[in-house]
């Protein structure tokens, strides 16, 4: 949110490059953008696509990079159906990379912000870039790779 990619975690380690940031390079393919803290029944869902992320130890309440399509996958999954549970994980938008902006719309992201980032969302300063238009607008406001992610 204009700010430097804040560390989400080191215990457990995460993001693409095992480093606690979701940092996003040219190798991450998967895009592992999305902060999120997991849920039981996202946990669950997950499986159920192939990617039982149990079985490398995390449970509810670990914070950890997810790919940005399957936060979506996940919450088009939710809008759709009549269980919503917890399946959208909470995105914690300081530790949210731009990329994720590639699958997912800032406004989504947004209404799944972890408290209390959910209160501040709204707030966001305006692009530096300005007059270049609101997709510009929205690339800008999630830190990215480049002069957003110093770690100060």
């Amino acid at each position: 949110m204009k700010k430097p990619l804040g560390l989400f975690s080191k215990e457990p380690m995460t993001g693409f490059y095992r480093n606690g940031y979701c940092e996003v390079g040219p190798e991450d393919t998967g895009n592992h953008s999305v902060a999120a803290t997991l849920t039981d029944d996202f946990l669950d869902f997950s499986a159920s696509r192939g990617n039982n992320l149990r079985r490398i130890g995390l449970t509810a309440g670990c914070k950890w990079c997810l790919c940005a399509a399957r936060w979506k996958e996940a919450m088009d999954h939710a809008k759709n159906s009549d269980d919503k549970g917890d399946l959208v994980p909470k995105v914690h938008l300081h530790a949210t990379n731009e990329k994720a902006l590639d699958v997912v719309g800032l406004e989504d992201l947004k209404k799944f912000a972890a408290e209390p980032e959910a209160g501040n969302a709204s707030n966001v300063a305006q692009s530096r870039r300005g007059g270049m238009g609101g997709a510009i607008k929205e690339r800008t406001e999630l830190a990215g790779k480049g002069d957003m992610t110093s770690r100060e």
